[in-house]
């Protein structure tokens, strides 16, 4: 019976129970249809499960993975089914989880270049390789003489808050970072549509710009930023002595995927020297297609640009990829360097450190599972499964539009669908409770002009005809019975 390793002469146990563990991944993601897609147990029902102590000797790989069975599977929500369609997609597709065991077996740290240089340049390589891919401007690249670059990030909500510190830190020549941000006379100001995440109040929060002074801007029928209302409150603030000094353009909001138009509000912004951020969380990696590189038009005036491949693409999370026009603002507003991490290689200015670069110091080797997704299915099978996921979405819009009992509730954007019930909101809710309970599939709600709605994103990796039409005859058949 293998056994987990304790010490460095154990590597033949490792190897055996490694084998055991990919073997165990690769049936669960066989079987992952036939289970429940949502979580179905009472909270603190995991933890009652557990010991309340460790042991004190090792248990046989076999034991611990008879465990997984019987207490982990049950009650997690099974994000790799194929009838996922709540949220987002967390596509973990087997040729990113292997770079991703890959970074974790080698085990390196990669906060300077000198710590691990591989570490730092794949990346490097890696934000190249997917700026060209989704058809950014060389601005971005670090094969183009030039100030930008791109760095992997946790999180889109990391990244946000990145941005927002190195605007606050350029509006105010670096003061803020030294002195600490006065709020109380010439307040700075950031502005986002009412649509978009919450990680932009957190950011303004945690960099000291207080949601306060945060404006949400009100949005059209299609749920995207009123440009006016953008310039009215930024006159607004202008005139009673504030300091605009950042805007967030969402392109695909959390709720409907409305798309901010970048082209009038980064227009607008420049004229006040405003730092455009883009927020493309999951809708970006429809990019890679030529036929939706729309959402790009006025990217000439955006400083930071951000999506996360571990949403829509395929990349095992966590992978966010952030890039920028000029890169100084971040590095500047993140660098300290004490003593015990200066080195030769920092000091020659020729290389990149990416601890500057985000507010963690440590950082994981995620570019490996960016390498080897691109390697394993190429852009071409990435490219299919965002074409196959839209048109399942049109599809299904299609069939809502024709059912005189649902309600499309905002224009389809690409692969998301907003829908309610014709009786009302609580009908609404019964039919997503209903579907939810049914173990069959996941939705998730939002709400859109004040109307409780049902939102439905289809881009789970294994998500084909058959399913999308399965979900849609249980919905058709569940909305007849909860009026």
């Amino acid at each position: 019976m293998a056994r987990l390793p304790h010490d460095k002469v154990n590597l033949d146990d490792y190897r055996r129970a490694g084998h055991r563990v990919v073997d165990w991944i690769a049936d669960y993601r066989g079987r992952a249809e036939d289970l429940p897609v949502m979580a179905q147990v009472e909270p603190g029902s995991v933890f009652d499960a557990l010991p309340a102590e460790p042991p004190e000797d090792p248990e046989t790989i076999d034991a611990i993975l008879a465990d997984v069975d019987s207490i982990v599977v049950p009650a997690v929500s099974n994000w790799q089914s194929p009838n996922w369609f709540a949220y987002f997609p967390a596509n973990a597709a087997e040729a990113s989880l292997l770079g991703d065991m890959l970074s974790t077996g080698l085990g390196v740290q990669g906060m300077l270049w000198s710590t691990s240089p591989a570490c730092t340049e794949v990346e490097m390589r890696m934000l190249d390789w997917t700026a060209r891919a989704l058809g950014l401007p060389e601005a971005f690249r670090f094969d183009v003489e030039g100030p930008g670059g791109g760095v992997l990030q946790d999180t889109a909500s990391s990244a946000a808050l990145a941005c927002m510190i190195a605007a606050r830190d350029r509006a105010t020549a670096g003061r803020s970072g030294t002195h600490g941000l006065d709020q109380s006379r010439a307040p700075l100001v950031a502005y986002t549509s009412n649509q978009s995440h919450s990680s932009l109040e957190k950011a303004a929060r945690l960099c000291g710009v207080g949601s306060e002074h945060l404006r949400l801007i009100g949005v059209d029928e299609d749920f995207a930023m009123h440009p006016d209302e953008f310039a009215s409150r930024l006159k607004t603030d202008l005139d009673a002595g504030a300091r605009p000094f950042f805007v967030n353009v969402t392109l695909g909001t959390t709720a409907s995927g409305g798309f901010d138009p970048l082209s009038e509000i980064g227009a607008i912004a420049r004229t006040h020297d405003l730092w455009v951020h883009v927020d493309a969380a999951m809708m970006g990696t429809a990019a890679l297609c030529e036929e939706f590189r729309g959402m790009h038009a006025g990217i000439e005036h955006v400083d930071s640009w951000n999506f996360n491949p571990h949403k829509w693409m395929g990349a095992a999370f966590d992978c966010s990829c952030l890039w920028l026009r000029d890169t100084a603002s971040l590095v500047s507003a993140m660098s300290i360097m004490p003593e015990y991490l200066r080195n030769r290689a920092t000091d020659s200015g020729q290389v990149i450190d990416y601890r500057d670069w985000q507010i963690p110091l440590g950082r994981r080797f995620r570019a490996l599972k960016l390498w080897f997704l691109y390697r394993g299915i190429g852009l071409s099978g990435l490219r299919s499964m965002v074409r196959t996921h839209v048109r399942l979405a049109t599809e299904l819009e299609s069939w809502i539009r024709d059912e005189p009992r649902l309600e499309v509730a905002a224009p389809r954007s690409l692969n998301m669908v907003c829908f309610r019930h014709a009786a009302g909101d609580d009908a609404t809710r019964a039919l997503l409770h209903t579907l939810n309970d049914s173990g069959a599939m996941s939705l998730t709600h939002c709400e859109l002009d004040g109307r409780f709605v049902i939102r439905c994103c289809i881009g789970q990796w294994r998500t084909t005809t058959d399913h999308v039409r399965a979900a849609w005859d249980r919905i058709r058949r569940t909305a007849e019975t909860v009026v």
